[in-house]
C-alpha cells in the first residue's frame, strides 16, 4: 500500500509540473487551464462588472415595501411587507431629451432608408403637452428638440418605447466596450440588418469589422491558435439596460444605506417617507448653508402653485427641471421623488403579502426561449438584426416545479375572484377586453403597468416611494418618464468579495 501511495503522489506531481507552475490548474481535475495541449479550456480572472455609461451601483438589502401614509383612497393596494433587492444598477439621472435624440439619430439613420416606421415607433408623442384650457403650444415642437430643455427629461414615451430604448442602450453600449477593447473596429455605416446586436454577436449571426480577434485555446481550432469572438465567458459584456422593477425603483429611491448603521433597522421596520429622511420638503440644513429652505423636489404645492412667486422662486420649475436639479439621494440618484413620475417593469396588480416574492418581487414574467432550428441553433436573426423568441409551451414546463406555464402575469388570481387585484380601477381598452382573462371581474388588464414617484404635475402625496399608479404600456404623459437599471452579477457588496466575508471587513483588508 505504501509503495502504491508513493506511486500516487510521484505520478500526480509529475502531472503538475508538467502542466508548468506559472499556468492555472483545475481545482478539479489537476489539468492545466488555458492550455491547447491539456484540451484548452478557458477559465479567466474576473475583476469584477463594469459600472456601464450613465449607472450608479445600488447596494441590494432588506426593506418595508409598501405604502408609508394615510391609504386616503382606501385602495389597499400596496400593503407594506418586508423584502429583499438583490443589488443593482440604476441610472443616476432620468433619460434625458439628449439621450433620447441620439437614439432617434441612430435609428433613422440605420433604419430610415428601409424601414421608416422603426423611426415613427420610436418617436415620443409630442402632443402630450396641449391642455384644453391652457397655451403650452409651443412645447409640443420645442421641448424635445430645442438645446435650451436638451438636459431635461424626456416625456411622452410609452412604456413600450421606453423597453426598446433600453434595449437599444444595451446594444451600443457593448458594442463601444469591444471598439475600445480593440476586438472590434469602430463602423458607423450599419444598416438594417447588418447593425451590432448583443445576442446576435454572442451566437455568431454578427461578425462586424474585426480588429484584434481573441485567441482560441481550443486544439480542434488551429492546434489551440484559433480566433474566435467575446463570449459570456469573457465577461467583458454587460447585462442589459432594462426597466427597473418596481421594487428595485422603491428600494432605490429610498437609499436607506445612508441611514446606516446608526438607524438603518430603525427606517427599515417602521418606515422612511421620502428618499430625504424627515417629513419637510424643504432642504433642513444649517442656517446660512446654501442648501438651507431649498426645495427638494420639484413638484406642485397647491391649487396654481407650481413654481412659487417671482424673485424668490421655490422650486424654480413651472413643468420639468434638468435631471441633474436637486439633491441626489444617498445612493446618488437625482429626482427620485419629483420632476417626472417614471416607469417601471411590473404590470399593475394590487399587492398584498401574499402575492409576491419576497425576494427580487416582481410580476409581469412571460418566460420565452431563443427560437431554434433542426440543429438546435438560434434561426437567422430577423431584418432588424434581432434574434427571435417564442413564448415557451406549457408542454416544455411539464414536470418543473417552479413555473408550470410561460405567462405568469395573472398568477394566483385564478384562485380567488375576490382578491385585491379585483378592484375595479381602469377601463380596458377593447383590446385589452378581448386579451384580459378577468374582464369580466376587473377593470384592471394585463397591458397596465406600474409607474413611480411625483412629478411636476403631482402633489406631495406621490413623492412618496411606496405610492404607485398605472397606465396602459402603449400610452404616454406630459409628466411620465423613465430610467434605466442593470442587473448586477457577483457579490452583492459590488466588488469581488467572496461568499461569506463581509463587506465592512472586505474593506479593513
Amino acid at each position: 500500500m505504501k509503495i502504491h501511495w508513493l506511486f500516487a503522489s510521484i505520478t500526480a506531481v509529475a502531472l503538475l509540473s508538467s502542466c508548468g507552475g506559472d499556468k492555472p490548474v483545475s481545482n478539479g481535475t489537476g489539468w492545466a487551464i488555458n492550455d491547447p495541449k491539456w484540451g484548452g479550456f478557458e477559465s479567466k480572472a474576473y475583476p469584477g462588472q463594469e459600472t456601464g455609461p450613465g449607472l450608479v451601483f445600488v447596494q441590494g438589502g432588506s426593506f418595508k415595501m409598501g405604502a408609508v401614509e394615510q391609504d386616503v383612497a382606501y385602495e389597499f393596494n400596496n400593503i407594506p411587507r418586508r423584502v429583499t433587492v438583490s443589488s443593482f444598477y440604476m441610472d443616476e439621472t432620468e433619460v434625458s431629451n439628449e439621450m433620447y435624440l441620439e437614439y432617434l439619430y441612430w435609428t433613422l439613420r440605420t433604419y430610415g432608408g428601409t424601414y421608416p416606421e422603426v423611426y415613427r415607433k420610436a418617436l415620443p408623442d409630442t402632443l402630450v403637452w396641449r391642455n384644453k384650457m391652457a397655451y403650452n403650444e409651443p412645447f409640443v415642437d420645442n421641448y424635445m428638440r430645442h438645446p435650451a430643455y436638451r438636459q431635461y427629461p424626456v416625456v411622452g414615451v410609452s412604456w413600450l418605447q421606453a423597453v426598446d430604448y433600453c434595449k437599444w442602450r444595451t446594444d451600443r453600449v457593448n458594442e463601444m466596450i469591444l471598439i475600445r477593447n480593440g476586438i472590434l473596429n469602430l463602423n458607423t455605416q450599419q444598416k438594417d440588418a447588418d447593425n451590432f446586436n448583443s445576442e446576435a454577436y454572442l451566437v455568431g449571426q454578427y461578425q462586424g469589422n474585426v480588429k484584434t480577434p481573441m485567441r482560441d485555446f481550443n486544439p480542434d481550432n488551429g492546434n489551440g491558435m484559433g480566433q474566435r469572438g467575446v463570449r459570456i465567458e469573457d465577461g467583458m459584456l454587460l447585462p442589459e439596460y432594462r426597466l427597473p422593477t418596481e421594487a428595485e425603483w422603491e428600494y432605490a429611491a429610498l437609499s436607506l444605506i445612508g441611514n446606516n448603521p446608526a438607524n438603518g433597522e430603525e427606517n427599515n421596520l417602521h418606515g422612511k417617507m421620502y428618499p430625504w429622511n424627515g417629513y419637510s420638503l424643504r432642504d433642513p440644513g444649517a442656517m446660512g448653508t446654501e442648501w438651507h429652505g431649498a426645495m427638494l423636489a420639484n413638484y406642485k404645492r397647491g391649487v396654481g402653485d407650481y413654481m412659487g412667486v417671482a424673485g424668490g422662486l421655490n422650486d424654480n420649475a413651472e413643468f420639468t427641471a434638468p435631471v441633474k436639479a436637486y439633491m441626489p439621494n444617498d445612493f446618488g440618484l437625482y429626482n427620485m421623488a419629483g420632476n417626472v413620475a417614471e416607469w417601471t417593469a411590473d404590470v399593475y396588480r394590487a399587492l398584498s403579502p401574499l402575492d409576491v416574492a419576497d425576494l427580487n418581487s416582481y410580476r409581469g414574467n412571460v418566460f420565452s426561449t431563443k427560437s431554434l432550428d433542426e440543429e438546435f441553433k438560434p434561426v437567422e436573426k430577423d431584418s432588424l438584426g434581432h434574434i427571435t423568441y417564442h413564448s415557451i409551451k406549457d408542454s416544455e414546463a411539464i414536470g418543473r416545479r417552479n413555473y408550470r406555464t410561460a405567462n405568469n402575469i395573472t398568477i394566483g388570481e385564478e384562485m380567488d375572484s375576490t382578491s385585491f387585484s379585483k378592484v375595479m380601477y381602469y377601463k380596458s381598452d377593447a383590446k385589452a377586453r378581448d386579451t384580459d382573462p378577468w374582464n369580466d371581474k376587473s377593470l384592471i388588464n394585463n397591458n397596465a403597468r406600474v409607474f413611480k414617484g411625483g412629478s411636476w404635475n403631482d402633489g406631495p402625496f406621490f413623492l412618496a416611494p411606496g405610492n404607485r399608479r398605472f397606465l396602459s404600456e402603449e400610452k404616454s404623459t406630459s409628466f411620465i418618464g423613465f430610467r434605466c437599471a442593470m442587473t448586477h452579477f457577483g457579490s452583492p457588496t459590488g466588488d469581488q468579495t467572496p461568499a461569506g466575508k463581509s463587506y465592512r471587513s472586505n474593506k479593513k483588508k
